[in-house]
């Protein structure tokens, strides 16, 4: 009798691998698209164990609230401003397309009106290396290159937070504790040193080399693992 893999038990049964989500402050994106600009101002900072970012709460003119990621320097009681004829500055949302090349970026939508799905994590921030009719290439803090539409908003600056790395976790349990409040697998074991019914590249009393690390983007759960649909294989020659 078999038992799930890891990577197919995650979002079901205990909750070893159920987020504490009930216990999140709110779900960090922009407001909703509107008309005409909207100004708002920063009520209060939150601390949400679901985000590595401290969390700023805008309260706008229209009396909408929302959560977002804030960004360095800001403090309680700044006006910040959303929209197409909003300034170059710091804690300011407008489209890519009214934002110059080279200015630090966060949030970013990845279609418009999504509320932001890119570089939301504490320190990062992104540039603008591009700008085409119809698309904006974007640098990643991975340092990958990705396009954009015009429409999709960004918040300038570096989101808050940068020194969060710069303090060791110190003892095992702590970093337990930290990636617990996540949700997030914590120790990472490799899948030769796991047993067979563990994970497809486990069993044997050695790591084996002879089982293929590539799979097809479309395999199975338990079966895609490794790497996902390479676009080549082989020793780098």
């Amino acid at each position: 009798m078999g038992k799930n893999l890891i990577q197919q038990a995650r979002g079901k049964g205990g909750p070893r691998y159920r987020a504490p989500s009930f216990r999140y402050k709110g779900e960090s994106k922009y407001a909703k698209y509107a008309d005409k600009d909207l100004t708002g101002k920063i009520i209060d900072f939150i601390h949400c164990q679901g985000h590595s970012a401290p969390l700023a709460q805008i309260e706008y003119e229209n009396g909408d609230i929302v959560l977002v990621q804030a960004s360095e320097g800001v403090r309680v009681g700044d006006k910040v401003k959303m929209g197409n004829n909003a300034d170059v500055k710091r804690g300011n949302i407008m489209p890519l397309k009214n934002i110059p090349e080279g200015i630090d970026i966060f949030n970013i939508e990845a279609s418009p009106g999504d509320g932001g799905k890119f570089v939301k994590a504490s320190g990062g921030s992104a540039k603008i290396i591009t700008k085409m009719q119809n698309q904006i290439v974007v640098e990643l803090p991975s340092a990958k290159r990705r396009n954009f539409l015009p429409d999709c908003r960004a918040t300038i600056g570096i989101i808050a937070g940068s020194g969060r790395k710069e303090k060791p976790f110190l003892k095992a349990g702590k970093r337990y504790y930290a990636m617990k409040a996540k949700n997030k697998l914590w120790p990472q074991v490799s899948g030769t040193s796991m047993n067979a019914v563990d994970h497809p590249f486990g069993g044997h009393s050695s790591a084996r080399h002879n089982q293929s690390t590539s799979t097809s983007r479309n395999a199975p759960p338990g079966r895609k693992v490794g790497s996902l649909a390479p676009r080549r294989t082989g020793k780098m020659r």
